[in-house]
């Protein structure tokens, strides 16, 4: 049986991009570049809570780092460190060895280093604490939404709450959609770069983790605003392609998360340029609504013209 730094040594230590001292001694030195201030964020991804216990771990390891880069994509930040503590019921070198795999590839895909960690006997629980960097005063933070402010969402939110609905035998998805549904929830994509773009551009920013309805109002929250959604304008005919009746694609998009896609406000000044942007990056770009000025009230604007409130509850893990 390995021992804990056999497992480390192994699978977890490997040359250094831009870290004074990474893995191996009792802490990592960093050095951030002049001018910039540390973004720093930490996830936690237990078994039985956000993955099935039997997750393939390569794909793991790959959303165990992706969901983290996302937090510093929704702060304009650049990824540049992180720290990785596992908690392992057994050491099995071939999963280990697969995850790390995971972790690594999107690691070198986003330019991450890997500074240190732990590993111990537990529960499988796979937690991640991300460091980057962002020019002084320019974070985007969620509380800076205006009214009049446009509603943005990249990428097509749903995706990965419909392969959920795959896997729980809710819907049995046609096999090109299948792949591309869980995919999203197996291999998310953060929008780093494109959340850089943004700075100086967005007012207001975070990334879709527990349902865009209730991420949205964590912006409203700390905006002191409200929201106006226009319905036809969500992008969900993407969902419907894959098979999903109305009613099943609306609950994805709407309150389905684990999609890492980001959530934005915008002055309408900036339309042209974030199509650039968007165009740019190569990213869809969908303006779903705008921001009012009654604090924290919600309002879904249907296609025949009702409108109505609803309620901006998202994932709560202890509920």
């Amino acid at each position: 049986m390995p021992s804990e730094f056999d497992l480390i040594r192994r699978h977890f230590t490997r040359p250094a991009r831009h870290t004074a001292l990474s893995v191996g001694d009792d802490a990592a030195l960093l050095a951030p570049r002049a001018g910039m201030q540390l973004a720093v964020s930490t996830d936690m991804l237990v078994a039985g809570t956000h993955f099935f216990p039997d997750a393939e771990p390569e794909a793991l390891g790959w959303k165990t780092l992706a969901v983290n880069i996302s937090d510093l994509a929704a702060m304009g930040a650049e990824p540049r460190w992180a720290v990785l503590a596992l908690s392992l019921p057994v050491a099995d070198e071939a999963w280990i060895a697969a995850f790390a795999r995971g972790f690594f590839a999107c690691a070198d895909a986003f330019g991450v280093d890997l500074a240190g960690g732990d590993t111990t006997r537990g529960p499988l629980n796979l937690c991640v604490t991300i460091f980057g960097e962002v020019p002084a005063g320019t974070a985007i933070t969620r509380g800076g939404a205006r009214t009049g402010d446009d509603l943005w969402i990249t990428g097509t939110p749903g995706h990965a709450a419909l392969g959920l609905a795959h896997l729980r035998g809710e819907i049995a998805l046609p096999p090109a959609a299948a792949q591309s549904c869980l995919a999203a929830l197996h291999r998310p994509q953060p929008r780093a770069a494109f959340g850089q773009a943004l700075r100086g551009v967005a007012s207001a920013m975070l990334d879709v983790s527990d349902g865009l309805l209730g991420d949205l109002g964590h912006i409203l929250e700390s905006s002191g605003c409200g929201a106006r959604i226009d319905v036809a304008a969500l992008p969900l005919a993407a969902l419907h392609a894959c098979g999903a009746d109305e009613a099943l694609a609306r609950r994805c998009l709407l309150s389905g998360g684990d999609d890492y896609e980001l959530l934005f406000t915008a002055p309408p000044s900036q339309r042209e340029h974030l199509a650039v942007l968007a165009l740019g990056h190569g990213l869809s770009l969908s303006r779903i609504g705008t921001i009012t000025a009654t604090a924290g009230e919600l309002v879904l604007h249907e296609a025949d013209g009702r409108e109505h409130t609803t309620a901006h509850a998202g994932y709560d893990h202890f509920a």
